[in-house]
């Protein structure tokens, strides 16, 4: 079983910064391709980010490329999404979810494709 918990999110004003943490419970994370995801009120669930197992191949939605950065610390057990520059409509909640990855490496970026999801964390930015 993998847990995923998620931390770092809060209120900023437009403009700001935030820095997301995912630790999950599982004995050898790089055996987990990683992604970030976001829910808005009455939107659906999209990724924002994803890394591969070895963290060499990433994905960035077209919306946060440039302004946020995906990484994972496997020998620490914990994925991060550095968010920069934000805006309002990054308001959502984030979650952190994990995928057993048994090829070569590479990410995922469909919902269906991570059986394992964190809790979400809240990111609320304002104008």
């Amino acid at each position: 079983q993998v847990q995923l918990v998620e931390s770092g999110g809060g209120l900023v004003q437009a403009g700001g910064s935030l820095r997301l943490s995912c630790v999950a419970s599982v004995r050898t994370l790089s055996n987990y391709a990683m992604g970030w995801f976001r829910q808005a009120p009455g939107k659906e669930r999209e990724c924002v980010a994803a890394i591969s197992r070895n963290g060499g191949n990433t994905y960035y939605a077209d919306s946060v490329k440039g302004r946020f950065t995906i990484s994972r610390d496997n020998a620490k057990n914990t994925v991060a999404l550095q968010m920069n520059s934000l805006k309002p409509e990054d308001t959502a909640v984030y979650y952190c979810a994990a995928a057993r990855d048994y090829s070569s490496g590479t990410y995922y970026y469909a919902l269906d494709d991570y059986p394992y999801w964190g809790q979400g964390t809240q990111v609320t930015v304002s104008s």
